[in-house]
């Protein structure tokens, strides 16, 4: 562990070291490299960076788009609204491959076919973004990541120079898709994020778009050309395995999973709401508790929706099962005698979970599979409280 911090503060050297100015040789290399996931969820889509290596000059540095400043005022605030600037970081290239050696995560280099013109065009415009007046951007997970910088960077550099298809993709995914990918579905970071990010992740992404996940940017490259002296030639000139790492069996304990916790929770509703059928009463608590926790829910993905920059967390329609209103009508669900209208309310809330079935179904938006026990139970639930306060209004 000792070891991975003296390498994470070689990592992260202010990039105003570097950002002086350098005149390339024309025997310099510029290369992409390609991290592989790793174990933290921040980590599970790999990550992307540029190298330029010139030994002519002692030259060996990585420019990498994925830096932030956990300094930075209001931090966690800033991120939770998606307002947290993100920067241009640049490194000495051994610490950077040491740090995610010492994670056990792969490492390939693309070395590119540039000309020496456009060796520099590349090298300049890194070296004009690594200043401290142009090195931060605002995040974006879907079209302004370390990734997707990668492929700008060449595309704004480069010019018409370079052509990009799209035979790297055979068969195209909707944006949930690709996440899913590389997260285990029943997992709680998975859980997580189909919670949090809305039906505008659930439409399919074009070949350009698959290029925010770090291996669609490795395939792009492959598969991409660039326009030299000598004529058309592919962007990539070689590809290395700078290192292998040993694959580690993903550790999934069913008995702590999202699916096996949220099958407690639906047995838990059920079981009360039996109960409470057989002794003829209504378990109030259990219904306060069910309206605030799903009312709590849908408040802060409403303010998701509408209060901050996520581009991914806008029409999230897991709203129609956890409906911001519960929030403020759980007082009156744990009376003993809730008003005459709360009965139409639940009727109101029993449809939108058939509209969550329809969502689901018609693909207007994906929900997490492990929810599916706690919907049935509160469709029970729903169904029994509105026959129950008939019965006490009759």
């Amino acid at each position: 562990m000792k070891k991975l911090y003296i390498l994470a503060f070689f990592l992260f050297l202010k990039s105003a070291v570097f950002a002086q100015s350098f005149t390339l040789s024309e025997a310099a290399e510029v290369s992409i490299l390609t991290v592989g996931p790793g174990e933290q969820l921040y980590d599970k889509f790999g990550h992307s960076a540029f190298r330029i290596n010139d030994p002519a000059n002692g030259i060996d540095i990585v420019y990498n788009y994925g830096v932030y400043d956990f300094d930075t005022p209001n931090f966690y605030t800033k991120f939770a609204r998606g307002k947290l600037l993100y920067k241009l970081g640049v490194s000495y290239y051994e610490p950077f491959l040491a740090m995610y050696i010492a994670q056990n995560r792969w490492v390939k280099e693309q070395t590119l076919e540039l000309s020496y013109v456009q060796k520099r065009a590349v090298f300049n415009y890194l070296q004009e973004n690594a200043l401290p007046e142009n090195q931060y951007y605002k995040y974006d997970f879907f079209y302004d990541n370390c990734a997707t910088k990668i492929r700008d960077v060449l595309v704004a550099s480069l010019g018409d120079a370079i052509n990009y298809t799209d035979t790297y993709v055979d068969e195209p995914h909707t944006f949930r898709e690709l996440i899913q990918q590389n997260v285990y579905w029943n997992s709680w970071g998975s859980l997580g994020m189909d919670v949090a990010i809305g039906a505008v992740v659930d439409i399919e992404a074009s070949p350009w778009e698959h290029q925010f996940l770090p291996e669609y940017i490795f395939e792009a490259a492959k598969a991409a050309t660039i326009q030299t002296p000598a004529g058309s030639q592919p962007l990539v000139a070689e590809t290395k395995v700078l290192f292998q790492n040993t694959p580690k069996e993903e550790n999934t304990h069913f008995f702590t999973s999202p699916l096996f916790v949220f099958m407690l929770i639906a047995m838990f509703i059920l079981g009360m709401t039996m109960k409470d059928i057989r002794k003829n009463t209504r378990c109030r608590r259990l219904d306060g508790i069910l309206f605030f926790v799903t009312g709590l829910i849908g408040f802060f993905l409403l303010l998701l929706w509408l209060a901050t920059d996520h581009t991914a967390t806008a029409n999230n329609y897991n709203m129609l099962w956890a409906f911001p209103v519960n929030l403020l009508l759980a007082f009156y669900m744990a009376k003993r005698n809730p008003p005459v209208w709360l009965r139409r309310y639940l009727i109101f809330l029993l449809l939108l979970l058939i509209m969550v079935v329809i969502h689901w179904f018609t693909g207007v938006q994906e929900f997490a599979y492990a929810f599916i026990p706690l919907f049935v139970a509160m469709a029970v639930r729903y169904v029994f409280v509105i026959n129950y306060l008939k019965k006490q209004t009759l």
